[in-house]
């Protein structure tokens, strides 16, 4: 699997497209708040996730290091 960030920003805006589909009413509506919180969720490890990569990198050229945990590669 090779997703990229921008691939979790079309996941975040269709998710917000069924949230705001005013067809959705009851149980149904409760499943797309549960789905939402359950794609936030993970979203924010993603972006964090990336977020410790970015800054290692950041670090690793700040130092001149060659070799980087091998996440970076």
């Amino acid at each position: 699997m090779k997703n990229k960030l921008t691939d979790l920003n079309n996941h975040l805006f269709a998710q917000l497209e069924r949230l705001n589909d005013e067809g959705l009413s009851g149980e149904a509506l409760q499943e797309e708040i549960e789905r939402s919180k359950a794609v936030t969720g993970v979203s924010k490890e993603v972006v964090s996730n990336a977020r410790l990569v970015l800054d290692a990198e950041k670090h690793k050229r700040e130092y001149g290091l060659t070799d980087g945990p091998k996440l970076l590669e």
